[in-house]
């Protein structure tokens, strides 16, 4: 998950990525002028991105890794919701719906 930050409280140009708290705590400490986070991103697993200080290569890195762990939850919750329903089917477990997954 990636997009514009759309709420007042983030500076214009600026980018939201999913990361992990402890990501985004390293980010953080490591480039303060590049990343920030305000009160209202606080309670969620984002990182706030000064597009204008990003190369295209750390994009691409911090798109990639946000790409993962939006897989990866979904992955996870599929996976929950077979256990729970006892489908046991190929579909259910390789989360093979015939829909598209985006």
């Amino acid at each position: 998950m990636a997009g514009l930050a759309m709420h007042a409280s983030a500076e214009p140009d600026t980018l939201v990525v999913r990361a992990e708290f402890e990501e985004r705590e390293g980010l953080l400490e490591d480039a303060p002028d590049t990343y920030y986070v305000t009160d209202y991103y606080r309670p969620y697993p984002v990182v706030l991105v000064r597009l204008s200080l990003l190369n295209r290569d750390v994009l691409r890195e911090l798109l990639t890794g946000s790409w993962r762990m939006t897989v990866e939850k979904r992955r996870k919750g599929r996976a929950t919701l077979a256990t729970a329903s006892g489908d046991n089917s190929r579909a259910s477990r390789t989360g093979q719906t015939g829909r598209p997954t985006w």
